[in-house]
């Protein structure tokens, strides 16, 4: 049986983007490579058609795995959701009890997570200890580079 992989609207959009992206660009690309490749003559030695052919079996599984995912996926209706506490999607601002620094994250399921952005996976060190906190909890969190205190501040959606 499959995992089922949580999305918000706009995760569930750039998967679809990107099955789109890989059937329709990534399969012209690869046809052409294949095709460019076939025209240089004789198939049985020449490393540019298979290169090409290997390229193709790579691009097929991607897809097949994102489809996969696709099809295992299910929408987290925000309107649903309780604030009280931390759960996936919620957005938490919290301050770090050590460096008295604040930070803001939302948590999010691994396909989504980007760190740059302040999304960070509910299977990550940080979103594993928020999950299930409420605000004023103090977590300490066990994380790469030691034990991090932090205080949960705020949580929306």
């Amino acid at each position: 049986m499959s995992e089922t992989h949580y999305f918000t609207q706009e995760g569930l959009d750039k998967l679809k983007k990107e099955i789109i992206e890989l059937r329709t660009k990534g399969r012209a690309e690869i046809s052409k490579a294949i095709s460019d490749a076939r025209d240089k003559g004789d198939l049985s030695e020449n490393a540019e058609y298979d290169a090409a052919k290997d390229a193709q079996g790579m691009l097929e599984m991607k897809i097949n795995q994102l489809e996969t995912t696709l099809a295992n996926s299910k929408l987290i209706d925000v309107s649903k959701m309780d604030n009280s506490k931390v759960m996936i999607l919620s957005k938490v601002k919290v301050k770090n009890i050590g460096t008295k620094s604040h930070h803001h994250f939302t948590l999010v399921s691994e396909k989504e997570a980007d760190i740059k952005i302040g999304k960070i996976s509910v299977g990550s060190p940080i979103g594993q200890g928020l999950l299930g906190k409420i605000v004023g909890e103090v977590v300490e969190i066990t994380v790469p580079n030691g034990k991090m205190k932090m205080e949960i501040i705020e949580i929306t959606f």
